[in-house]
């Protein structure tokens, strides 16, 4: 249903390699746009509990920005040590060129 989705932002207000953070039922998610495609990942690091915001973003990863610790957008898996835990991630749907999110953890 629509009203699952969370309007996050218009295409073009975000640039590529860009990112918004939203609340999503009291979780922070990062949505981040690699070209033209948008990956919702929560905005914590299963290393230390700390933000992703700011961490370099990198062929469909991103990188926490105090250890280094590397996750795929798309899987939220952990890619690289000091994590070994995956991070949560969430459907993106791109509608009338808006992005829209939906937290699917309790379907």
């Amino acid at each position: 249903m629509i009203e699952d989705w969370i309007p996050v932002c218009a295409i073009g207000e975000v640039e590529d390699g860009g990112h918004r953070v939203v609340d999503l039922d009291g979780t922070a998610v990062l949505v981040v746009r690699v070209g033209e495609g948008f990956f919702a990942i929560e905005n914590v690091c299963t290393h230390d509990g700390g933000d992703l915001t700011g961490g370099c973003i990198d062929a469909g990863t991103i990188a926490c920005p105090r250890h280094g610790a590397r996750f795929d957008l798309a899987t939220g898996e952990a890619l690289s040590a000091p994590a070994y835990e995956p991070v949560a991630t969430f459907p993106v749907r791109v509608d009338d060129g808006n992005v829209f999110v939906r937290d699917n953890r309790w379907d």
